[in-house]
């Protein structure tokens, strides 16, 4: 039950802590530095996506022979599809976009952004979800301590993820204790999905694999949609390409030694 409670709240832990960071810095975070965080969050996910995800969800079907990838690939593909029928379907605005996506709407620029940032998150805690439910099951192909190894990962990017939604908008007029507010509660979206895929996988246990994958693909299509870009746009875009290596490394690093 610990482990659980760990691995649910770690990640909003990381959201609040980068949140924090309008009480440190100034109005706004470096070009550079926003590049390298963009990157290492990218890095952290992909590698998330690849160990945490799609491989177990492959050994889950190890008895299917080749097909094991089946299962896998069809639920990458839903998760891919989702996160885009999201993004159609929810009114949102990017970091540095001037024109918002989805439908047209009312909403101020602050909750566009918030709801941008939300987004990227629900994939993140459908991730932790999935691969804290396959480790409840008993499997040998995920335990606990892989699981809260994701949970780790996913909380260091979301500390840049949380100062990268706070700061713009302590630069935009909003007080500290608002900025840090709508950063954090950002966040909030994470242990919820997480809870509702635990508790679908405890209805559909057969699901598991197809929920490992449905992650993977959501977390990619995040990547390649919005991260990747907004870390190589304009100058220094190699700044992000480092900072991909770097998260990607890491995220190898913890599945490896603490899963």
């Amino acid at each position: 039950m610990n482990g659980l409670l760990l691995g649910l709240l770690l990640p909003f832990s990381g959201t609040v802590l980068g949140a924090a960071t309008v009480f440190l810095l100034r109005d706004h975070i470096p070009a550079r530095l926003q590049k390298a965080l963009l990157g290492f969050a990218s890095g952290v996910m992909i590698a998330a996506s690849v160990w945490s995800l799609l491989i177990p969800a492959m050994d889950m079907n190890a008895e299917m022979g080749r097909w094991a990838v089946a299962p896998a690939v069809t639920g990458f593909l839903a998760g891919m599809a989702f996160l885009l029928l999201l993004d159609k379907l929810i009114p949102h605005l990017h970091l540095d976009g001037k024109e918002p996506e989805g439908p047209r709407s009312r909403l101020s620029r602050t909750t566009m952004l918030s709801l941008a940032v939300t987004l990227h998150n629900i994939p993140e805690g459908m991730a932790v979800g999935a691969v804290m439910a396959a480790a409840m099951t008993g499997g040998a192909e995920l335990s606990i301590a892989a699981a809260v190894a994701l949970s780790v990962g996913i909380a260091i990017q979301n500390i840049p993820e949380g100062a990268i939604i706070s700061m713009p908008m302590l630069g935009e007029g909003h007080s500290k204790i608002r900025s840090f507010s709508i950063g954090a509660l950002s966040g909030i979206v994470e242990p919820i999905s997480a809870c509702i895929t635990i508790l679908l996988a405890s209805y559909i246990t057969p699901a598991l694999p197809y929920l490992l994958a449905f992650s993977a693909g959501a977390m990619i299509y995040v990547v390649i949609e919005e991260l990747i870009p907004e870390a190589s746009q304009g100058h220094h875009s190699n700044i992000g390409t480092i900072g991909f290596a770097a998260g990607f490394s890491l995220m190898m690093i913890l599945d490896v030694v603490l899963g």
